[in-house]
């Protein structure tokens, strides 16, 4: 493979690396749930359990996040 169509290759590569962790970043500072850890933690820790739906983890995620009466501001 030529130099260049490495180092384009490679730029591309970073390039999806750097915008998936701001995703998650910005995912964790608005405070939306990752489906994709929850999923992940409970076919490692949980594998005989059935994992919930994502719609069924957000419901249940926004739940959890208001259950305490929420925040005024």
């Amino acid at each position: 493979m030529p130099t260049a169509q490495r180092a384009e290759r490679s730029f591309f590569l970073n390039l999806a690396l750097f915008a998936r962790a701001a995703r998650d970043v910005s995912r964790k500072v608005f405070g939306v749930p990752d489906y994709d850890a929850y999923a992940e933690h409970m076919r490692l820790a949980h594998p005989d359990a059935v994992p919930l739906t994502r719609g069924e983890f957000l419901a249940w995620a926004l739940e959890r996040r208001h259950a305490s009466g929420g925040r005024c501001c």
